[in-house]
């Protein structure tokens, strides 16, 4: 049995949600749309969550906090649809999604067309890159919003199976079947590595095929003016159909809310134990003290003397690099940190947005955004380890760095407290865990206390700029409280 909210009676507004982030956002925006009278309220005084943007090196250069490229906004069935343009939200598209340099100066480029990125790889891993990734492409439009939702009746079974295939196994599995050279290869597990899991774990291809898909579907593109361009155009949405907005509003118990008949958190399971604390059913709080954390990522920010001297010249097509070369070296990599080690080569994501976004710093100057992956919680100083693969394919990087902003696991959770040990996806997003997060229960955003749900990354389709989950956890709340 459910038990509720107190003050559900004789409420003030329909709808509170707690965290303004681009989850929480999205839970507000869609319950504003139906007329419903919503408050959020978020305990940084700045909006954004994952998506902020700030001067962290020099004054004059914009860097993103966390994310930083921005596929799913365009590949969003809910981000897609909001009059963001209209709110001043600009996307820029470089002119190739991605570049993957190696050693020997070959460099390895996901374009815009299948085609041209299959001409790239060779003959033999060209036609093969093709065969695979041209019918997915051709089901964009279907697949991504079945992708980006609960485990359901598919709405298009043949396209779903058709993915479902190819998704179920391995990355490293299907990139040495499929494959046969390193750059083909070493593309798809740089991809496929963003799932912050072993490349050997079932499934891990399904994050390198979504991720290939968007990047021929939708574009990599990223924001002019930062990432806080993404939640401020939210929030002005949501300030023009009645909402409101509070900042600088901790919410520490469900006691100190003002009365609403329902109440959706961006927070993670143990920032819900804090707030709802003995409200919660014994079982049900179990649950959410189990709940897995995946690894953590170091990030490191530059403010730059000019722009990175990639020996492949083609880099510079790209916003965002990955840094790791082969297949066997990234996989390698996240092998160490699933062992709890800090990869003595990491495998480094790179944007560099400055290239194609002449606001984020002063003429003539850069900026890069890097990070890696580090076990949950390291402690562990990865810069010169970060620097020295982008030195390695960039010959004279160190010598442009003016000033570097580093940032710790523990000071991504200080940042923003979802993101517990550094874990930038909300949570571990294995097969055990991707569609049962934060537990296995039919409508995975309702908690048992009535009127009080989930609505942070936590919860499907998991990690990213999307609003995916606060947009069908409000969905979950239009359909019973707020009726």
């Amino acid at each position: 049995m459910e038990s509720g909210l107190t003050g559900s009676r004789g409420a003030e507004r329909d709808a509170i949600v707690v965290g303004a982030g681009p989850n929480g956002l999205a839970a507000a925006i869609t319950i504003a749309r139906e007329g419903r009278s919503v408050l959020v309220l978020e305990a940084a005084e700045t909006i954004g969550g994952g998506a902020r943007t700030a001067e962290l090196t020099r004054p004059g250069f914009l860097h993103d906090i966390c994310s930083a490229i921005h596929p799913m906004v365009p590949g969003s069935p809910f981000l897609s649809g909001l009059p963001l343009e209209r709110h001043g939200l600009e996307l820029i598209h470089p002119p190739a999604p991605l570049a993957h340099p190696f050693d020997d100066g070959r460099v390895a480029l996901l374009e815009r067309s299948v085609a041209a990125t299959a001409a790239g790889l060779g003959a033999i891993d060209g036609a093969a890159y093709r065969s695979l990734m041209e019918p997915l492409v051709a089901d964009a439009a279907r697949l991504l919003p079945q992708l980006l939702a609960p485990l359901s009746v598919p709405r298009h079974p043949l396209a779903l199976a058709r993915f479902g295939l190819e998704a179920v196994r391995s990355a490293s599995a299907l990139a040495r079947a499929r494959f046969e050279g390193e750059p083909a290869r070493g593309l798809f597990a740089g991809l496929a590595a963003h799932s912050i899991l072993p490349l050997e774990a079932s499934a891990t291809a399904a994050f390198g095929l979504v991720l290939g898909i968007a990047g021929h579907a939708v574009g990599w593109p990223l924001p002019r003016g930062g990432s806080q361009r993404i939640v401020d155009a939210m929030a002005a949405h949501l300030l023009e159909l009645g909402g409101e907005i509070e900042c600088g509003r901790p919410v520490r118990s469900l006691d100190e809310l003002p009365p609403a008949r329902a109440v959706l958190c961006d927070v993670s399971p143990r920032g819900l134990i804090e707030i709802a604390g003995p409200r919660l059913p014994d079982r049900y709080r179990r649950g959410l003290e189990r709940y897995r954390h995946g690894a953590g990522a170091f990030k490191l920010d530059f403010a730059l003397d000019g722009p990175i001297p990639w020996r492949a010249e083609e880099c510079a097509r790209a916003a965002t690099v990955h840094l790791g070369a082969t297949l066997g070296e990234i996989a390698a990599s996240e092998r160490a940190v699933e062992r709890g080690e800090p990869p003595e080569r990491p495998y480094v994501l790179l944007a560099q947005q400055s290239l194609f976004d002449d606001t984020r710093a002063p003429p003539g100057k850069h900026t890069a955004w890097a990070y890696c992956h580090v076990p949950n919680g390291s402690s562990f100083d990865m810069t010169e380890r970060i620097e020295a693969q982008i030195e390695r394919f960039a010959p004279g990087f160190r010598d442009l760095v003016l000033e570097r902003a580093v940032t710790t696991p523990a000071g991504l959770e200080h940042y923003n407290a979802n993101y517990v040990g550094g874990d930038i996806n909300g949570g571990r997003q294995d097969v055990r865990q991707l569609f049962t997060r934060p537990l296995a229960r039919p409508v995975p955003y309702r908690t048992p206390v009535g009127g009080l749900y989930l609505c942070s990354a936590s919860t499907p389709p998991g990690g990213g700029v999307h609003g995916m989950c606060g947009w069908l956890a409000a969905k979950a709340a239009l359909g019973r409280e707020l009726r």
